[in-house]
């Protein structure tokens, strides 16, 4: 009989620059943005002769751990296409029996102590347990069916069926937190309201009151009207309330000197 716990030890953790904010993290790695990931490895001998030989390789596997999910569910409701729920072993999401994650990425240089990677999916500090090389010959099969995601893929291959527009006030609040804040999810809330603005849990996407409806971006939410094939993002808030923002007792908070300024500029946006 098979032992009913297996342990684990990390090898190394990634460190990036996406803090760990869903709205943040993509499904799968970008390979048009250029970007720069390291993976440190823990200290030892061992680890850095185990190094040997990979620097001949474009592309390694990484085996990891989604350490921040507690939890896992039979069924899930995925980010892209129709709000529908599968199967979650016909899935990549995170919520599994064993929250293991695999993702093939760009190997740039093997230094002492660490990998140098190219744009990667992990959030900052995720654990790894395994590197491997990919092994084109091996690894591809570019024409292997891939079942339902295909269709989405198909969908998501049309043009956006949506218009996305800034009222000024939403231009206004994206700029100060860009300008301010270095705090900017412009391209994200476009690719994702351009395609599909309907209520969806996994995306964040809500209706309010009205025939308005929001967003959440990461620590934030954008405000929405759609009217035919137009949307309009009308206005930001954010996500979290005063009370939270200011008790000293709760963990940190992504953005939260940014919420605090905002809410002293624009306070007649936060009902």
């Amino acid at each position: 009989m098979p032992p009913d716990e297996l342990t684990l030890q990390p090898i190394g953790f990634i460190r990036t620059e996406k803090k760990p904010l869903k709205f943040n993290a993509r499904h799968q790695p970008d390979e048009h943005q250029a970007e720069t990931n390291l993976l440190e490895m823990l200290p030892g001998d061992k680890y850095q002769k185990a190094l040997k030989d990979l620097a001949g390789f474009d592309r390694i596997w990484l085996i990891w751990w989604f350490h921040r999910n507690k939890d896992w569910r039979p069924e899930v409701l995925p980010p892209r296409g129709p709000s529908k729920r599968r199967g979650v072993f016909a899935t990549r999401s995170p919520h599994r029996p064993n929250p293991l994650g695999i993702t093939p990425v760009q190997l740039i240089a093997v230094k002492k102590g660490h990998l140098v990677l190219g744009p990667c999916d992990l959030v900052d500090g995720t654990p790894v347990f395994d590197i491997k090389p990919y092994i084109p010959a091996y690894d591809a099969f570019p024409s292997a069916k891939a079942g339902w995601i295909a269709e989405v893929d198909a969908a998501l291959a049309a043009p956006p069926a949506y218009t996305v527009a800034y009222a000024p006030q939403a231009a206004e609040h994206l700029n100060w937190l860009r300008d301010h804040w270095s705090i900017d999810f412009r391209d994200r809330l476009q690719e994702l309201l351009a395609r599909d603005p309907s209520p969806h849990r996994t995306r964040r996407i809500r209706s309010r009151r009205g025939e308005l409806f929001d967003i959440g971006c990461g620590a934030w939410f954008a405000v929405f009207k759609v009217e035919g094939q137009a949307i309009t993002v009308l206005h930001f808030k954010p996500a979290f309330p005063l009370k939270f923002l200011t008790d000293p007792s709760r963990p940190e908070i992504p953005d939260k000197n940014a919420q605090l300024a905002f809410r002293a500029l624009w306070p007649k946006l936060l009902d």
